[in-house]
């Protein structure tokens, strides 16, 4: 089907990294003619996370050094799914390797670490560099897209985007690497979920003028697995409450401790021509609101099926999930990567700058209990 491949290296071999593997595997699943990803070299540090790779796609560089990846003249790109704090050295070293390189969020442990990212990026215009974020690719989450960049919904009145998970509800979870500053940064699920809820809207140029957050830390301590618990020292939660820059409120919301849900994304944006919702606890129904004066005001439930942005082989009655959402987002950056013009493209480094942006104020909001400005200035 494809009639070449693009070679990559993939740096952090956990959870992301094997959707990764196996969206590569299920790239026949595509119907165009898009260049397929050929993993050729993993890393980790941990070598029971190489074992997977090892069995089931056998790459011709398995090393727990990075280096020797970005090192590896047969790799042209590199997937990246590490904690936070590795991001900024991990990523400038990829692209100043003359690599392409497929970024996991937040983009930098802070604000200058994204910057420092960015600068890098500009040095070497010839790496092509995107963040992850798979959720807009849903067929519903498409058609929403479209509608904003068709202007159906007239005057916006509202934008209320959230991701939330039930994952952290548990307190004898034991704590990882996402609960302490050092590893995962000072913004917490902000830094791990937000650049998936500001996506879609950032795409359309709804920007955020300001922001008074809620931030809570719900479990104070977890098991440290020996014997004894260990305090949790980021953010749980977040309720971020902005003005637009067009005067329209936005609600964003990112919890860890969301009982009842599991991995739900969801966006709702009202117009006075037109409203509309998506949540992936309902993969299916996208439900839209157009404003007719003369007929009463009800919500319009449809099923949407299940092709987005690429077509597949699925048929399009049947259902989208998320492994399919992994499977167009990377099927979108090889698109680009390779010359493409995608109708909707993967999160770019300066949509995950301007998340940044809105979490540094957001964390300067709740130390002051008051509307903190969003930064504009990009420096770098």
């Amino acid at each position: 089907m494809n009639a070449e491949s693009v070679k990559f290296g993939v740096i952090g071999c956990g959870l992301m990294g094997l959707e990764f593997a196996s969206a590569a595997a299920r790239w026949c699943h595509l119907t165009g003619n898009i260049s397929r990803p050929e993993i050729v070299a993993v890393s980790d540090i941990h070598p029971e996370a190489l074992e997977w790779f090892k069995q089931h796609v056998r790459p011709k560089l398995v090393t727990q050094d990075y280096r020797e990846v970005l090192a590896d003249p047969e790799v042209q790109a590199v997937y990246c799914a590490v904690p936070h704090n590795l991001h900024e050295e991990i990523y400038c070293a990829a692209i100043g390797a003359g690599k392409h390189l497929m970024a996991e969020k937040p983009f930098g442990i802070d604000l200058p670490s994204a910057e420092r990212i960015l600068a890098t990026i500009h040095e070497h215009p010839n790496a092509f560099v995107r963040c992850s974020s798979e959720f807009p690719f849903f067929p519903a989450a498409q058609r929403i897209a479209k509608m904003l960049a068709n202007g159906e919904f007239g005057r916006i009145i509202e934008v209320r985007a959230s991701f939330l998970h039930s994952s952290d509800l548990d307190p004898e979870k034991p704590i990882n690497w996402k609960r302490r500053i050092a590893s995962c940064g000072e913004y917490g699920c902000m830094g791990d979920l937000g650049l998936h809820v500001v996506h879609l809207p950032f795409r359309f140029g709804l920007m955020p003028k300001n922001v008074r957050a809620l931030l809570s830390k719900i479990v104070a301590t977890r098991p440290d697995g020996h014997g004894g618990q260990a305090p949790c020292e980021t953010w749980d939660n977040a309720i971020l409450a902005c003005e637009s820059t067009a005067g329209f409120p936005m609600i964003f919301e990112t919890k860890r401790v969301a009982p009842g849900d599991m991995n739900t994304w969801s966006i709702r944006i009202l117009g006075t021509r037109n409203s509309a919702e998506f949540s992936t606890k309902y993969p299916k129904t996208l439900r839209t609101m157009p404003f007719d004066p003369t007929r009463p005001q009800a919500w319009v439930e449809e099923d949407v099926g299940s092709q987005s942005v690429y077509p597949t082989l699925t048929g399009g009655i049947f259902e989208f999930g998320f492994s399919d959402a992994i499977l167009q987002m990377w099927a979108a950056f090889l698109d680009e990567m390779t010359g493409g013009k995608p109708e909707f493209g993967c999160a770019t480094p300066e949509e995950a700058l301007a998340s940044h942006r809105l979490f540094a104020a957001a964390l300067a909001s709740q130390g002051s209990s008051a509307t903190v400005p969003v930064e504009e200035r990009v420096s770098v």
